[in-house]
């Protein structure tokens, strides 16, 4: 993983730029204001600050459609360049005019960063560790300040500082970042796939994972760019195969899939525990969910996301533990096929031609622990079909015992792709198929299942089997195509990967699933911008102050304005472990446990502020307290609720429409942003220090309600079936409250 881990942070330095400016501005100020003598205009003074936010604002209107048309690299290289020429004109501006325009490009770059890295760290991570990579920017923006804080109090040292030089050096660090971002970063894995571009999308899974074998992770992405579509969740016991079942006659359980392993003997059976669930219907014990969360408030999905969590095994997360893992890399088996972007893929063994030109050979990748058990069907797909199951599977199978094979792959997180082609008669006596995708999951830690495994269909099993409980998303294939089924294939076709690939659309976010997820993403924004962290820090230098800093540091010879600076950079020193303790738990505790945990501890803090501003006390008591408050209060938020809804925003999104709604988010965020910076004056005169801190109390409340009423627990899970999950819950809500 150390590939991703590298770009992450590469990615992260746009955050680091956002930071350093915010923190050089703050400092700069005092100077520009001397120079231009703006004391007497506070309009301009205050414009010079919020221009960056002005223009972050209107660059995140088209960031998100252009990003989903240019890719997520492009965007990333513009906001260098962005970064780039605002310094050089920050550190030229003959007058107010030119340092407004070099704001407002500032804020341009700012915009496509705040925006976009969290969106391509996310789309390049393993979902083992996503939480912890997609921190880095809460990070790298805190260690931004920092250096900038100590950089600008250097400056002010000196018998007269420059503030053009001050605000000119982002033009330094940005110049690394362009560098980055042209010669090492890659496009996001998901974004080359929802073009049609496989092999350069497979190239890069490669570099990002550290091996060869990524055909699991490259079939996931595929099956991603669905949005919508009718979702079952079901249950299956899996065990190995014996010889009374592989005697049976196949058609008396036609639901039942064979999962074959690497060498001669070992086999297993998937079976469904309970049959097919409704189309949006949750089968076995998911059915009573509704109920119970309509009587707690809970928001359904919430409460599906978090039973998939409480079943995550504690020993590991492969489905056949003693027999190895099945996704691991076979050196032994090479597989000769690929996906080729122009059109046509090669077919697996000797009985297949190329269709489409340019298709290679690939050596290279070899084929995971499930081997080749060919059936005579597969001999029978034509050739000039659009594609068969061959061309997806990679080498690695799974056979129904209907006899149609089944490819099956982990992808990350405990999760793992199959297929199964399944096949009902219609009224007239034709019958018609379909390609089904299933998300499996393992649910317990292997056991002798002696007595459970009774209500199995199909008669007894050993007493001394193993057997493994999976949870299974099953729906549609992406690559299943029922225009293709009217041409009258033979077997189960399926289109090429690339002819999935479309653009996105904007009635792709009236799904359902995609209007939860907006729900769910613009309502943490605002909560967040509203929970206090802007008047805290408008308030910090002041509650320092009394506490003697202030008058501890000009003892030491420093003026007000440096003072001020240095007090600032200690404050941002304070969230550096903080921000560390949050990546290490974003993918143990998980991001709602965070918010749950955190959320309090804003509560408390703030309600203490509010107390030590109404209540009489000593100088010293009151500021004591009121300065552990403050520490408390922003070390806890960039624990939680500073970092999370930028990565939550970043994962409930489906791939197709991942920019256009991150950019919805991110709108809301900075619309929000500006009206909290602009009101926090007028309210401070209106209700006073107390009245301030006792909204924003008010408004932590809401959110900790909010997290636990609407936000699910997303950790270790891949995005794909994190949507998956969207779609399926609010399909589910909506029927309920139909019926």
């Amino acid at each position: 993983m150390n590939g991703a881990v590298l770009v992450a942070l590469a990615a992260a330095i746009g955050n680091m730029l956002q930071g350093w400016d915010n923190a050089t501005i703050a400092g700069a100020v005092l100077y520009i204001k001397k120079e231009f003598k703006l004391e007497s205009a506070p309009t301009i003074e205050g414009l010079i600050v919020a221009m960056s936010l002005i223009g972050a604002t209107c660059i995140t209107t088209c960031s998100g459609g252009i990003s989903d048309w240019l890719g997520r690299r492009p965007m990333l290289i513009i906001s260098s360049v962005l970064y780039f020429l605002s310094g050089l004109v920050m550190v030229w501006s003959p007058n107010v005019y030119i340092l407004l325009l070099a704001r407002l490009l500032d804020g341009f770059g700012i915009g496509l960063a705040v925006t976009l890295v969290p969106v391509y760290i996310s789309e390049t991570a393993p979902p083992e560790i996503r939480g912890l990579l997609n921190t880095l920017p809460q990070f790298t923006g805190s260690i931004g300040m920092f250096l900038s804080y100590c950089m600008v109090f250097g400056m002010s040292l000196s018998e007269l500082p420059s503030w053009r030089l001050m605000l000119g050096v982002l033009s330094i660090p940005s110049l690394a970042y362009f560098g980055l971002t042209v010669f090492y970063l890659p496009e996001s894995p998901r974004w080359l796939v929802s073009k049609g571009r496989m092999n350069e999308a497979k190239a890069v899974l490669q570099r990002l994972r550290g091996r060869e074998d990524v055909a699991g992770e490259m079939a996931l992405l595929v099956e991603g760019l669905g949005v919508g579509g009718e979702t079952s969740i079901e249950e299956y016991i899996i065990g190995p195969a014996n010889d009374d079942i592989e005697d049976e006659d196949i058609s008396a359980d036609k639901d039942r899939i064979k999962l074959y392993g690497p060498e001669a003997g070992q086999s297993w059976v998937a079976r469904p525990v309970t049959g097919h669930g409704s189309s949006i219907g949750l089968a076995s014990r998911h059915g009573s969910v509704v109920s119970q969360s309509a009587q707690r408030l809970v928001d359904p999905l919430v409460t599906l996301f978090g039973s998939i969590h409480e079943k995550v095994p504690e020993q590991g997360s492969t489905l056949f533990p003693h027999f190895g893992s099945m996704f691991s890399v076979g050196g032994n088996q090479a597989r000769h096929e690929e996906w080729d972007e122009e059109g046509g893929a090669t077919m697996e063994g000797e009985d297949y031609a190329a269709d489409g030109p340019g298709n290679e050979s690939d050596d290279n990748l070899h084929s995971p622990l499930i081997s080749r058990q060919a059936t005579s069907m597969d001999k029978d797909i034509v050739p000039n079909a659009h594609g068969s199951l061959s061309s997806l599977r990679h080498g690695s199978l799974m056979q129904s015992t209907t006899g149609e094979p089944v490819g099956s792959m982990g992808i990350g997180g405990g999760w793992q792709l199959a297929w199964k082609w399944t096949e009902k008669e219609t009224p007239d006596g034709k019958k018609e198929g379909e390609f089904k995708r299933i998300y499996l999951h393992q649910e317990t830690v292997p056991e002798s299942r002696r007595g459970s495994v009774v209500s199995l269909p199909g008669g007894d099993v050993p007493a001394d089997t193993e057997y493994v409980q999976a949870a299974a998303l099953v729906s549609h294939s992406a690559l299943y195509s029922s225009e293709l089924v009217k041409q009258h294939p033979v077997g189960p076709a399926m289109v090429h990967p690339a002819e999935t690939a479309k653009g996105p659309s904007w009635t792709d976010i009236f799904e359902p699933g995609v209007k939860h997820a907006l729900f769910v993403g613009i309502g943490i924004q605002i909560l967040q911008q509203f929970s206090g962290i802007n008047g805290v820090l408008y308030y910090t230098p002041q509650i320092l102050e009394q506490a003697g800093v202030g008058v501890l540091l000009s003892n030491l010879g420093l003026s007000s304005s440096s003072a001020s600076l240095l007090i600032s950079g200690i404050t941002t020193l304070l969230m550096l472990p903080s921000i560390a303790v949050a990546m290490r738990l974003m993918d143990i505790a998980g991001r709602r446990s965070l918010l749950l945990n955190t959320l309090p501890v804003l509560i408390i803090s703030l309600v203490v502020l509010v107390v030590a501003s109404v209540v009489k006390m000593g100088s010293v008591v009151h500021a004591s307290i009121s300065t552990v408050s403050v520490v408390l209060y922003f070390c806890f938020f960039v624990m939680g609720f500073g970092p999370i809804p930028n990565i939550l925003c970043a994962e409930i999104f489906p791939t197709r429409v991942r920019g256009i709604c991150i950019a919805i988010c991110a709108l809301t965020f900075w619309i929000c942003d500006i009206i909290v910076t602009y009101s926090l004056p007028l309210l401070l005169k209106s209700v006073g220090l107390a009245g301030v801190f006792g909204m924003y109390a008010v408004v932590c409340v809401i959110s900790w309600v909010f997290v636990f009423l609407k936000v699910p627990e997303t950790k270790g899970m891949p995005l794909e079936v994190i949507t998956e999950f969207f779609a399926v819950g609010a399909k589910q809500i909506a029927a309920t409250k139909d019926n």
